[in-house]
């Protein structure tokens, strides 16, 4: 497996090196311009968000053996298997026939497996839909990650497995990482005992950030399912408890639930010099969502070296876009890397993509601190 670390940090520049030379400069500031060069110990950690199955995608991936999600993935698994940790959020329970979308997600097992062939290794649980198909659903889910060997976090059987495996450490490349991950509600629906789902409690939370530094992490990282849905800057609340987490101990901060992308923040401690991620919301990863601005999403990598202390050494965005069959005239729904050439596009789609594109680097070259976008494909 997999793990991060991150100590005082001492960078003469605040902001993230881009991982090609294709570099896209934010509030003036400019990236580093070379390609980055991790030392032996180092790793590269990927987040990726909502990975959601609505009626159309089930009915979209449906043969006559099953379900095929091989199409969906093609142009992004490289880059997501060229990761040595690739996390995403698991937006849909896995709860069986029938197979349902919004709003009680219950998606075909073949969806996780595609996601774990596209270079997926770890599956947050936690967030607004774990429970769309009640106590079954959630230990259905937890069954077949286990059946194919993809950790989660986020949801439990019982105390005692959430004893055992939470926090999760994911040790990789020399590296130590602590995962942890959290969610605003399930949606009205209340967890049946002696089920766990990881619910916003700063008490539980400070318990478990204590529990991942008896654990000598070299990073501790907190997914968190939070904010207002459609709105494309974080809430007080995001902000405040982004705030509060830093200051009990969590280095990075990656979100998730509002369905649109939201800023990036590299943030430097004045007086240590460490520096921490804040990552608001990386949008959907894949969904049939139709409102403005969540027929796409973003990926978020960073590379963590270290030597007597641990240090970011490059991170960037690259942004993803989701083809709908209505537009491709393709049986299945299509993920496309931002650069992707649009002449070999529908005219409808190019303009989708193309408009996708300018919208949201018009506002993360307003609101990113820090962080640039880098180009995969």
């Amino acid at each position: 497996m997999r793990k991060l670390l991150l100590l005082p940090i001492f960078i003469p520049l605040l902001a993230c090196t881009s991982f090609t030379r294709e570099i896209v400069p934010m509030n003036g500031e400019m990236a580093c311009d070379t390609v980055a060069k991790p030392s032996k110990s180092s790793i590269t950690l990927l987040f990726a968000g909502d990975f959601m199955q609505h009626q159309t995608q089930i009915d979209a991936a449906k043969t006559d053996a099953g379900y095929d999600y091989s199409d969906c993935f093609k142009y992004l698994k490289e880059e997501i298997s060229s990761a040595d940790i690739a996390i995403g959020n698991l937006e849909v329970t896995l709860g069986g026939k029938p197979y349902t979308g919004y709003p009680a997600f219950s998606a075909p097992d073949e969806f996780a497996f595609a996601l774990k062939d596209a270079g997926f290794d770890i599956f947050l649980t936690a967030n607004n839909h774990s429970l769309d198909r009640g106590k079954y659903g959630l230990e259905r889910t937890i069954q077949i990650l286990d059946s194919i060997n993809i950790p989660y976090l986020g949801t439990y059987i019982n105390e005692g497995a959430r004893n055992e495996k939470y926090p999760l450490l994911v040790e990789k490349n020399g590296f130590r990482i602590a995962l942890l991950n959290y969610t605003y509600g399930t949606n009205g629906i209340e967890v049946k005992a002696p089920n766990i789902v990881n619910y916003i409690n700063k008490e539980k939370i400070s318990e478990d950030i204590e529990k991942a530094k008896k654990l000598s992490p070299d990073a501790i990282i907190a997914n968190i399912h939070w904010g207002e849905e459609y709105q494309q800057l974080p809430s007080r609340n995001q902000i405040e408890l982004a705030d509060w987490l830093l200051t009990q101990g969590v280095n990075h901060v990656i979100g998730s639930h509002p369905h649109v992308v939201q800023p990036i923040e590299l943030r430097k401690d004045s007086i240590t010099g460490q520096q921490n991620i804040v990552l608001y919301s990386l949008g959907n990863f894949i969904s049939n969502m139709s409102a403005k601005h969540t027929d796409g999403g973003m990926m978020f990598k960073m590379t963590l070296e270290k030597d007597s202390i641990t240090r970011i050494a490059d991170c960037g965005y690259s942004l993803i876009w989701t083809q709908r069959p209505k537009l491709s005239n393709k049986k299945n729904f299509i993920l496309y890397p931002i650069n992707f050439p649009t002449d070999s596009l529908s005219e409808a789609s190019s303009y989708k993509i193309n408009n996708y594109k300018k919208e949201t680097h018009k506002l993360l070259q307003e609101h990113n601190r820090g962080v640039s976008e880098y180009i995969f494909y």
